[in-house]
């Protein structure tokens, strides 16, 4: 049975070569089990028939009973003609309307004939028509059996071909109904009882033919439940290998740096959140397995000290460590910020490498990390170029890192005789389903409190229109000594236009802050002028910084204390909650005001009150998930994830994505090296969907 589902679709009946030529082309099917994996999606009940005199436009879709009254004829003054047919059921009337193929219509039905006619109904000249209806001999169709009829996607050009979702559903029906044997089964008897879930053959007969809503659901619980468990299985054995095959540096002493830094340089105390993930990080350093953490905090919660805190205990076991940002700026950044914090300490050198340093200063880091001593090296993906070779690379940090792909995360473990501790940190919440599945190999430390004397950013929504009043605010908050920044979107699509916008902006903005500095940085800047506009912002010299998302990550201005974001409605959720986090890093009220049109779509002006209402991280990463889908979320593409799951949704199945976590979890931990003969089962099928268009990859 398992070669009917690899068959060649060109021999399910009703393909051919043409037609699978087209479903390759423009659905990327070839074999009859890739079709039964184009799921529906959406149903509607075809049991039900409506007397016209019922109909009403609220309606979506309807079905009707009833004959032809006869054709008329309408020149649309193009080569088209439209046709109308006048069709009752005894209790009214309505048209059927066809804007092409009237030959075609005018030969094939009868006037006179009963019918049923399916489609959706609009009113047009005080009368209800159906366009282009779908139409059924009333003698042939048994409506009792029709129960509730899939819609399949279909593209522009298969439209044209006349090949539409009926077409697909009669391919489909013919395909099931050849498979005359029960399928084989993928999950055993043990996963399936207890919850409850049918058969798999059951499974991929109701979700294309379902009888109910009830049988419906059942065909999708067992179908995302066994694609969401293979992404899980797949997943924590890759993670329980990994702990396996490699030892981790045990890094048990907590020594001189970590302590004088603590006890004498500590610039402020440490939150209860911050204390908890250093334990949590120091107990995987000193397990003797390597260690793979994930560290979610939002903005301003004290990640950085955090992670130096960590590679101070590298330091005191005679490792070196690293902090991998995806910016140049970010990198300067960090390293400013550590200097800072290491002031005053002797014996700990801190260097940068990112692709603008050259020459002799290059050469000299390359020699002073071959030879050890340089204790932290900071710097861009240019850490994981071949030249680059430390002594002994104990710790290595990971900054924003969905900015990273899996190869180059990848890279950082050639650099040591071991693979080094990996610490992943990200300021971009995640939710817990979502980590589950992305970084699902990942041990989770969240840093879920601000540092004391921190207030929420007051953010408001502002029209384009009332900017005079928006003006006044900005002026108000820089003659109380605060500077402010005024964000451009800059999107890749459009970024000539949006530079020339950014310009004209800049233009604007010295004209109505005439009495003020500004400064203007973008990415197309050479990085030495944008490190120098930059640096004026973060001096005091210029008091307005107009920018685009280049200062989404890592700009650190205490005195900044207002963010305007224009057009607001063209970022994202999780962006404009990075640029949120730019503002409210001292300890005077700070302000968020979104710019936008008045003409917004429900999810983007559900996105403004979302950000209107809360602070939390959390709660607007779940959001975005739901309003944007998985596969939308920056970053995700490169994760390692691959979210071509056909039928399962990360941001609405997070019970069944728990669900099939816990059952894969339970298999692992009872057979980590997958010789049970009981799972068998498992680890063949996983390794069939690992051999075939699942871009599975590895988490570093």
């Amino acid at each position: 049975m398992t070669d009917i589902l690899g068959q060649d679709i060109m021999y399910a009946p009703g393909v051919g070569p043409k037609r699978k030529e087209m479903l390759k082309k423009e659905l990327g099917i070839e074999t009859f089990g890739q079709l039964l994996e184009h799921y529906p999606y959406k149903y509607i009940d075809r049991r039900h028939v409506y007397r016209i005199s019922e109909l009403m436009e609220s309606m979506s879709f309807v079905q009707v009973k009833g004959h032809i009254l006869g054709f008329e004829t309408f020149d649309t003054g193009r080569r088209n003609k439209r046709l109308v047919a006048h069709f009752s059921d005894g209790h009214g009337v309505m048209d059927l309307v066809w804007f092409s193929k009237a030959q075609y219509i005018i030969n094939n039905y009868t006037i006179g004939k009963e019918y049923i006619v399916f489609g959706r109904p609009t009113v047009y000249g005080g009368r209800f028509q159906i366009s282009h209806p779908e139409i059924d001999d009333a003698a042939t169709v048994q409506l009792s059996e029709m129960g509730m009829q899939p819609h399949y996607h279909t593209t522009e050009r298969m439209k044209k071909a006349g090949f539409n979702s009926r077409a697909v559903e009669r391919i489909v029906k013919g395909i099931l109904t050849r498979m005359t044997t029960p399928l084989p089964e993928t999950l055993p008897p043990f996963i399936t009882n207890p919850l409850h879930l049918i058969s798999r053959d059951e499974a991929f007969r109701n979700i294309h033919s379902p009888q109910d809503a009830a049988q419906l659901d059942r065909a999708k619980m067992r179908l995302k439940f066994e694609e969401l468990f293979y992404v899980q299985l797949n997943i924590l054995r890759y993670a329980s290998d990994q702990r396996r095959r490699y030892r981790g540096y045990v890094l048990n002493h907590v020594g001189a740096n970590f302590n004088g830094f603590y006890h004498n340089h500590l610039p402020f105390f440490l939150t209860e959140a911050q204390k908890r993930v250093i334990r949590e990080i120091h107990a995987d350093m000193k397990s003797g397995r390597q260690m793979n953490r994930l560290l979610q905090g939002d903005v301003g919660s004290g990640k950085t000290l955090v992670a130096l805190m960590s590679m101070l205990i590298a330091i005191d076991n005679g490792y070196q460590a690293c902090i991998m940002a995806p910016t140049e700026i970010l990198a300067e950044q960090h390293l400013a910020t550590i200097r800072n914090f290491l002031k005053g300490m002797s014996g700990i050198r801190v260097e940068m490498l990112t692709g603008i340093v050259k020459g002799k200063q290059r050469q000299d880091i390359l020699t002073a990390l071959a030879d050890g001593s340089i204790h932290i090296l900071v710097g861009t993906h240019a850490i994981i170029e071949d030249t680059v070779q430390f002594f002994h690379l104990g710790l290595a940090v990971i900054d924003e890192q969905h900015r990273f792909g899996v190869a180059q995360r990848a890279q950082l473990w050639s650099k040591s005789h071991n693979p080094p501790h990996v610490l992943v940190m990200t300021a971009t919440p995640i939710p817990r389903t979502l980590a589950m599945t992305i970084y699902g190999d990942l041990d989770v430390s969240i840093i879920d409190e601000l540092p004391p004397g921190r207030k929420p950013v007051y953010t408001q929504h502002k029209y384009d229109d009332q900017l005079t009043s928006l003006y006044q605010g900005i002026r108000r908050q820089i003659n109380a000594g605060r500077q402010v920044y005024i964000v451009y979107p800059l999107i890749k699509e459009s970024e000539k236009m949006d530079l020339r916008n950014l310009e004209e902006g800049f233009t604007t903005m010295k004209e109505v802050f005439a009495e003020f500095r500004l400064s203007k940085v973008h990415g197309q800047m050479k990085p030495k002028e944008k490190e120098d506009e930059m640096e004026r912002f973060v001096r005091g010299e210029t008091q307005i910084l107009v920018a685009t998302t280049v200062i989404e990550v890592g700009v650190n201005v205490p005195n900044a204390s207002v963010m305007v974001i224009l057009d607001a409605q063209r970022f994202g959720l999780s962006q404009l909650h990075q640029l949120r986090g730019r503002v409210g890093r001292g300890a005077e009220q700070s302000f968020c005001i979104l710019v936008t049109t008045r003409k917004l779509n429900k999810v983007t002006a559900r996105r403004i009150d979302i950000m209107c209402s809360t602070n939390d991280g959390f709660e607007i990463a779940e959001a975005d998930l739901k309003l944007r889908g998985p596969g939308d979320l920056e970053g995700t593409q490169q994760s390692g994830m691959a979210f071509d799951l056909k039928i399962a949704d990360i941001a609405r199945d997070g019970q069944i994505v728990q669900m099939a976590r816990d059952e894969a979890q339970r298999i692992i931990d009872a057979d980590p090296t997958c010789e049970h003969p009981e799972n068998a089962l498992l680890w063949q099928r996983l390794a069939a969907l690992r051999r075939t268009n699942i871009n599975w990859g590895v988490i570093s």
